[in-house]
């Protein structure tokens, strides 16, 4: 089925598949502007056929409404930008804010994927870390018309350690990887169920599992549920991003960071977005 989505606030598709596009896994064809993405073992095409300030899209290959809901969400159809762009040019991110204006966060396309993904970051310098990751659903994960897809977390949880320690992944987080795994195959850890609950609620909840610490569970709420008021504060990119923009001598400390919260919020993650985009 074909669906013609048009846009009444301005967008930059440009800019987000340009993101999307860093991680080899993703089927992203910057030229003609265009996102395939996984769904339910199905192949559903986003493209681009309109402008930053007239955005229109074609989306094809989608099978229900419930496909269809999940594509506005993954990639903010479905919500305007105009009230985020109104309320940062009136901050000191303004500069930042007109350069980017109408950059979205596209969540990632499935939760499972998200947590994975997050623990075998972790602590790897950016290079390795995605080709352990590639490595990884490459072996375990399967391939749909020429996308990869996430193994399922039924399929991680019967690993051996030294399935993945032969992969160069460390004994640790090798054990990280398939205990949350099967906390998940055994739904004693249900993402799902997370949409409806607080940030301080899933915070909580996810860091009580070994593997998954503070900036894991804040990249969850971020690129997992799309929630928009969060800032990883212990995120060197970001650290990196404001040194550069403000000039100095040093990366920021937390402190100096945390006095800027009150003048973005509600719309910390938009901010936390534009720093990364900013620095990439």
């Amino acid at each position: 089925m074909t669906h013609i989505i048009e846009l009444p606030f301005a967008y930059r598709f440009d800019e987000a598949i340009s993101r999307l596009s860093l991680d080899p896994l993703n089927s992203v064809d910057l030229a003609n502007q265009i996102v395939r993405v996984p769904l339910d073992h199905s192949i559903i095409t986003v493209k681009s056929i309109g402008s930053h300030r007239e955005p229109k899209f074609i989306l094809t290959g989608i099978e229900s409404d419930e496909q269809l809901q999940r594509i506005l969400s993954i990639f903010h159809f479905d919500r305007s930008l105009d009230a985020v762009h109104a309320h940062f040019i009136k901050t000191n991110l303004k500069d930042l804010f007109l350069k980017f204006e109408g950059t979205p966060i596209i969540t990632d396309f499935s939760l499972y994927e998200n947590i994975i993904k997050s623990i075998i970051h972790q602590q790897l310098n950016l290079s390795f870390a995605r080709t352990l990751t590639t490595r990884f659903v490459q072996t375990f994960g399967e391939q749909i018309d020429g996308v990869w897809i996430y193994p399922t977390a039924d399929k991680i949880a019967k690993l051996e350690v030294d399935t993945l320690r032969g992969m160069q992944f460390s004994t640790r987080k090798a054990e990280y990887i398939i205990g949350i795994s099967k906390a998940i195959a055994t739904e004693e850890l249900k993402l799902n169920t997370f949409v409806n609950e607080t940030d301080e609620t899933i915070m909580k909840k996810l860091t009580s599992y070994r593997g998954i610490g503070p900036w894991t569970a804040e990249s969850f709420l971020l690129f997992g549920l799309g929630r928009e008021n969060l800032f990883p504060l212990g995120d060197i990119g970001l650290q990196n991003s404001l040194k550069q923009m403000w000039n100095m001598e040093k990366k920021p400390s937390k402190e100096e960071i945390i006095i800027h919260f009150e003048s973005w919020s509600p719309y910390l993650s938009y901010a936390s977005l534009y720093l990364w985009r900013n620095i990439e």
